[in-house]
């Protein structure tokens, strides 16, 4: 809509942009592999999706049978993507990487499907995103591992199918409720992945400074953890900033002062929360009097667009007690008002 769409002249940020983002920047995407664990034993966190796929791989090795096809949920930058790199490694066979997005037309995927080997895993991110005509072909291959393939058109139209190797589906979605029964329903094994608590993150903190080659006192790297909104790719990139920091205003190690202090420079407050989380509260609170307000109209006062608000900001803040959304409207919480230091009008809970 024209009104959701920034004035003429005004910057508008791009949401991945921030440093708070759980999606991967272009720029991290090689450090964030050589950050990335390489066994089970090494992955912090999700400990009962571990300890489950332990016993799944080895019963699929002891079979010598590929591993059931494999569904990861939640989040993004919780380690679904690395989960999939660390099985492969444990079951030692290749792994090819897609997403959905960029398989456009069946022949995608079947250029894909025939140039596996027996027991490869094939990597789907995004999987919620495959064109339906798309994933209709997926079905069989799944099933049965075979691919219909359709020769001809018209009448002198025939179906030849292709047997394939048999091959593990691992797919990411953050979107889980896109998925089409179908193609859920397929899959063996359903692991949805959670936020990580800040002694967890902490740890992972610990670990990428040792890798990275960076001193940091423990204190400091929980500081880092508890503002990382249960992240651990966020809990990685802060680092990475408070390294900087810690270079170019210290002597390089990083302790609790020099946290505090690159942290504050960034927007990133006690809660995680960043200037745009901070004036979406705001917003609320100073001109609409605490709530409730309609997502288009809060739309239309940010300059964002409406998907943008209720995909990428709200969920943190709905999942920290901070906002609240309401048959009515958007509502900022009893929290809400605490956290950003504002008395909370008489009448308004």
């Amino acid at each position: 809509m024209p009104h959701n769409k920034p004035d003429k002249g005004i910057e508008r940020i791009d949401p991945q942009d921030r440093i708070v983002s759980p999606d991967v920047l272009e720029e991290e995407a090689v450090l964030d592999l050589n950050l990335r664990p390489a066994t089970l034993d090494e992955f912090v966190g999700q400990d009962k999706i571990k300890e489950n796929l332990k016993i799944f791989i080895r019963a699929a090795r002891q079979r010598k049978e590929p591993l059931d096809h494999t569904l990861f949920c939640g989040p993004p930058g919780l380690g679904k993507t690395t989960l999939a790199h660390i099985i492969s490694s444990e079951l030692k066979v290749k792994l090819k990487t897609t997403s959905g997005p960029v398989l456009e037309r069946p022949g995608d995927l079947a250029a894909i499907l025939t140039n596996l080997s027996d027991m490869d895993i094939l990597f789907v991110d995004e999987i919620h995103r495959l064109p339906r005509i798309v994933e209709e072909v997926l079905y069989p291959a799944m099933e049965d591992f075979q691919l219909d393939i359709i020769i001809g058109q018209g009448p002198n139209a025939r179906t030849l199918k292709l047997n394939l190797p048999k091959f593990t589906l691992i797919g990411a979605t953050t979107r889980t409720g896109l998925l089409t029964s179908p193609l859920r329903d397929r899959f063996g094994i359903i692991d949805r992945l959670t936020y990580y608590d800040p002694a967890q993150l902490c740890k992972i903190v610990l670990r990428s400074a040792g890798i990275m080659k960076v001193e940091i006192r423990e204190d400091a790297a929980y500081e880092i953890a508890r503002r990382s909104r249960g992240t651990p790719r966020i809990a990685n990139r802060l680092l990475k900033r408070v390294r900087d920091f810690a270079q170019v205003l210290g002597d390089g190690t990083i302790d609790l002062a020099i946290a505090k202090k690159s942290l504050a420079s960034l927007d990133v407050d006690e809660k995680g929360l960043d200037d745009m989380d901070r004036k979406l509260l705001l917003t609320i609170v100073e001109k609409f009097s605490g709530g409730p307000v309609g997502v288009e109209t809060l739309a239309a006062s940010l300059r964002e667009d409406r998907e943008t608000i209720e995909d990428v900001y709200e969920p943190f803040l709905m999942q920290e007690g901070l906002l609240e959304r309401t048959p009515r409207g958007r509502l900022v919480t009893r929290n809400g008002y605490s956290h950003l230091g504002k008395d909370i009008p008489q009448g308004l809970f």
